[in-house]
């Protein structure tokens, strides 16, 4: 058995075993091939925020593009047994999915979008063995990428026109979190990342200094600086707090006087412990007095959304701000919380079925249909967003009712003012199994973040208590799931 488990680039085994009974199980009953729709959704935002940022799309399309099940996979598969030491596979659904190709089809939202709760971030349409094949794998590549390029949209908000650094690397989940993680949080509006494979890999800019280390093995703190110049003159940025931040920042200035004999310019310094509005202060007030006006002071040490916001508001003089754990690892919510419903499915006589799953929490309860998501805005300003049915024609304005709502309570037309403008949420990625459409880069990516949260008002984006955005269902679609909710018990068929 080889140490990695990427193998020859197949991941059609990163499942959970219940997917592949449940595969199993539809060829074993012969509904296997019958078309059905599931959709990807979240049904909080995470972070108590007022939205998410969708993120994880290419490499996922990357992932699809080499989805198969290898010899190495079925010979696995093989040696797998149920409690009466039987296969728990029988070769005819081995030899199936060894010849198993996607041909199903995906609407996805682009990456860089702003969504909100229970939307549909992926629409998958094809043979139910699968979609369901798919599910964890979808959840997989876009639950955690959601998560964190969130995170560093709402770091980026707290820090203004400040410059965010994405310092994770070293605390991220493992290397493959970490790689994920980079790519995610420049996505959310990082401007660059210390992680060097993703820059390599993601075309992400790349910054760093050095640790204290560097400084610790010198004999002093003056000399180990000066080294360090005279290795990257054009990249110096000194950690000051080893010893002493004010003394440190005081050998700082010496070398880059220094530095400017040389025809360089010291970059700036970095704080990493201690008060950071009075130490930061300090610092700026010496690097002025000693006619570095331009050098820059950047700041780490545990940082998130909150704590710039709050260092902000305090007077703080920062201008970089290295975040990492905080950031890379979702920390106090380390997940998203996607689900993936089946939501309609085509019977024996090729007509198609709603299916809802019920719940006794109304916003538990899925929505069923062949889902679109359509985004009303006035002028550049978004407005609401209205999930309908597809089969239903197109929903004509935000008349709508609220995720969750049990009664007709409508968000009218009326509520809103000015003249509509629209767009579909969700675009086609796969048809057949392949790849279509134009596929963006990740700066192209990451400026759709930019634009797409400047469509919010400032309520909707605040970090704390955020107003509510208006989402809702179609009338039509509300009906739907009123009446298959009536319907759709243990005491029907």
């Amino acid at each position: 058995m080889g140490e990695t488990f990427r193998g020859d680039g197949s991941l059609a085994l990163l499942t959970d075993l219940y997917q592949l009974t449940m595969a199993y199980g539809y060829w074993k009953t012969q509904r296997h091939e019958r078309n059905a729709v599931f959709h990807l959704f979240f049904r909080s935002h995470p972070f108590s925020g007022g939205y998410a940022i969708m993120a994880g799309l290419g490499p996922l399309m990357e992932t699809l593009d080499e989805f198969r099940f290898t010899a190495d996979d079925i010979a696995y598969l093989k040696t797998l047994r149920g409690n009466d030491h039987q296969p728990l596979f029988a070769e005819p659904f081995l030899r199936y999915l060894s010849e198993l190709r996607l041909s199903c089809d995906i609407d996805a939202v682009p990456e860089g979008t702003v969504v909100f709760a229970n939307e549909p971030l992926l629409r998958v349409q094809g043979s139910i063995l699968q979609c369901q094949i798919l599910e964890t794998l979808l959840l997989n590549c876009i639950n955690f990428p959601t998560l964190i390029a969130t995170r560093a949209a709402r770091v980026c908000q707290a820090a203004g026109d400040d410059t965010v650094l994405e310092f994770g690397l070293r605390r991220a989940q493992g290397n493959d979190g970490a790689m994920t993680a980079s790519r995610a949080a420049y996505i959310g509006g990082c401007h660059a990342t210390s992680n060097v494979l993703a820059g390599k890999c993601y075309d992400i800019p790349v910054k760093g200094t050095h640790a204290h280390s560097w400084v610790m093995s010198f004999d002093g703190e003056h000399e180990a600086f000066a080294a360090y110049a005279s290795v990257m003159p054009n990249n110096c940025i000194f950690l000051v707090d080893t010893y002493d931040t004010v003394h440190g920042v005081a050998n700082a200035i010496l070398v880059a006087m220094e530095l400017r004999k040389q025809g360089h310019e010291m970059i700036g310094v970095r704080l990493d412990s201690g008060d950071m509005v009075a130490l930061s202060q300090r610092t700026r007030a010496m690097l002025d007095a000693a006619g570095l006006p331009d050098a820059k002071i950047v700041a780490s040490n545990d940082l998130d959304e909150h704590q710039i916001q709050r260092l902000k508001r305090d007077g703080a003089k920062i201008d970089i701000w290295g975040v990492g754990t905080r950031l890379v690892t979702g920390y106090e919510q380390p997940a998203l919380g996607g689900v993936y419903k089946l939501s309609a499915i085509v019977d024996s006589d090729g007509q198609w079925h709603d299916r809802v799953k019920l719940s006794e929490q109304s916003v538990k309860t899925s929505n069923p249909g062949i889902q679109q998501v359509r985004r009303y805005r006035n002028a550049d300003q978004a407005v609401a967003d209205v999930i309908y049915d597809i089969r239903d024609g197109t929903a004509t304005s935000p008349r709508m009712v609220p995720i969750g709502s049990d009664e007709m309570h409508l968000f009218d037309e009326d509520e809103f003012e000015g003249d509509w403008q629209s767009e579909d949420l969700l675009v086609p990625v796969l048809r057949g199994g392949s790849r279509v459409g134009q596929w963006p880069t990740i700066h192209q990516i990451r400026q759709r973040t930019k634009k797409q949260l400047a469509m919010f008002s400032d309520d909707v984006r605040q970090l704390v208590e955020p107003a509510v955005y208006p989402t809702g269902l179609d009338v039509q679609l509300f009906e739907t799931k009123r009446r298959l909710i009536a319907t759709a018990s243990p005491f029907h068929g």
